[in-house]
């Protein structure tokens, strides 16, 4: 993605002792050697604007069908049940579902053509996850292994700084969990070691171990059984705050005390080495001591307004404290919408898409756009959506059920991208006649971990190191074009 200029212009430069001497041998030196000192004074006095990602990941599986790419002259059994709306793009139509995002496709652009070979949610997570199209050695479904390929998220904190006392790259509102209670893999650093694991915020408090979905309270729902709204649903931000007996100056120079620290390590993601608990150790120091991080962190106390234009659910909750996260200097926040597999609708796919995911999906990301924008943040703000494939073009009934949904299906599916330099108004390649494989400008995962990471700023030759100092490549394939 090409890049506009953000130098802001600075009127009074403070000049070193180096770059006194400099201007005093410019006689000497002859005035061809102007420019370059211009150049050296304006370096050393040249404020970068922060950039940051927002990853939406809609764990399940988005239907291209019911959302980005619809198919309205397509037989029934491919068609389904919704109707196209124009958007304010002329020639662009989405789902009638999704109204508050078509009257702001000025300010979005989708791709209709991603896709890779896997059809199992692990596999599916992982590859779009990591942007990593090979499964990498010794991979399982299972669990996570330490020897994945680490998140787009682990990247990304390796190659910037950290801003303030809040760390590059977080997720939220939790980790992804199955029902079985297995973690699921592409969430973590893998082969770069968990001590680059991003940090968790666990603001969604509600776990079943059966199938309820959704933006929970407002929008929880049963898969077969429809709307149900769980009593013991709590969304919150996690408590970062010393005990009242500790003074916080004398905090800062006691060593002794971290064991206060290591007491509220349940509100913190434990590291899985040594190594790593040191440093969420260190990290939690900052983090206690840090008033800035407790109002990045707090959603309730947001202008009431605000909040509603969000919506009060995790949906709008969690996208509200990802702008807030990236005011304050996070390059990256993962936003999961829904607990893992909300969107895996394979039954009842029309009235869970129609009345409990796509209403608080268009209205939090309708007010993310807006509210980013209002502030002056969204050039600055790469917002990308995408679940771990697409859905089946054919429309089935599985056994055991009596509603119709869409399998699993890795060959295609609508990535959305607006921000961070992002041209409004665009659709970048095309899908076939059903929408079931890419007929024009096909997109793999690599490209659009590219295009994240070109939009940080991150340089093509960019690598990490491992234990042995051994590089590995940040790129792998080269940003999405079209949309800049």
């Amino acid at each position: 993605m090409s890049k506009r200029s953000s130098q802001p212009f600075v009127p009074h430069a403070r000049f070193n002792r180096r770059t006194a001497i400099q201007a005093g041998a410019i006689g000497m030196m002859g005035m061809n050697h102007l420019s370059a000192l211009r150049d050296a004074v304006a370096d050393t006095n040249t404020t970068k604007r922060h950039r940051s990602v927002i990853y939406i990941f809609l764990s399940g599986g988005l239907s291209q069908h019911e959302s980005f790419d619809m198919k309205p002259h397509a037989p029934d059994k491919i068609r389904g049940e919704f109707n196209p709306i124009s958007t304010s793009t002329a020639g662009t139509q989405i789902s009638e579902h999704l109204p508050l995002l078509a009257t702001r496709s000025d300010k979005w652009s989708i791709v209709r053509s991603m896709t890779h070979p896997y059809n199992e949610h692990s596999e599916g997570h992982h590859v779009m996850l990591t942007g990593r199209t090979p499964k990498p050695r010794n991979f399982s479904g299972n669990e996570p292994r330490p020897t994945d390929f680490p998140c787009i998220a682990s990247v990304i904190g390796s190659q910037k700084p950290r801003e303030g006392q809040l760390p590059p790259a977080i997720v939220l509102p939790e980790k992804l969990i199955h029902v079985s209670g297995r973690t699921i893999p592409g969430q973590f650093a893998g082969i770069m070691g968990s001590e680059h694991d991003p940090w968790f915020v666990e603001a969604s408090k509600f776990r079943s171990s059966t199938y309820y979905h959704g933006a929970f309270p407002e929008y929880g729902f049963h898969r077969t059984t429809g709307f149900y709204k769980p009593d013991n649903y709590i969304f919150e931000s996690p408590s970062f705050t010393l005990p009242q007996e500790v003074v916080r100056d004398r905090f800062r120079g006691r060593v002794e005390l971290l064991k206060s620290v290591d007491r509220q390590r349940r509100d913190l993601d434990r590291a899985a080495s040594v190594r790593g608990f040191d440093r969420y150790r260190q990290e939690a120091v900052s983090l206690l001591l840090d008033g800035g991080v407790h109002k990045a962190l707090d959603v309730h106390s947001a202008d009431d307004q605000l909040q509603e234009r969000y919506g009060r659910n995790s949906f709008g909750w969690s996208l509200l404290m990802a702008r807030q996260l990236v005011e304050a200097g996070v390059s990256m926040v993962q936003v999961n919408l829904g607990n893992d597999e909300s969107w895996d609708t394979h039954e009842a796919i029309f009235r869970n898409m129609r009345e409990f995911l796509l209403p608080p999906t268009d209205k939090a990301v309708s007010a993310l756009l807006d509210d980013l924008d209002e502030r002056g943040l969204l050039e600055d703000t790469l917002v990308v959506m995408a679940g771990e494939f697409g859905r089946t073009p054919q429309i089935s009934v599985i056994p055991s059920r009596k509603t119709p949904g869409r399998d699993h299906w890795g060959p295609l599916q609508s990535v959305f991208f607006a921000g961070g330099g992002v041209v409004g108004g665009r659709v970048i390649g095309a899908s076939d006649k059903i929408g079931a494989y890419p007929i024009a400008d096909p997109q793999k995962p690599e490209n659009m971990a590219a295009t994240v990471y070109d939009s940080l700023g991150i340089p093509s030759t960019a690598a990490w190191y491992d234990k042995l100092n051994r590089p590995h490549f940040v790129y792998h394939a080269q940003p999405i074009e079209g949309l800049s």
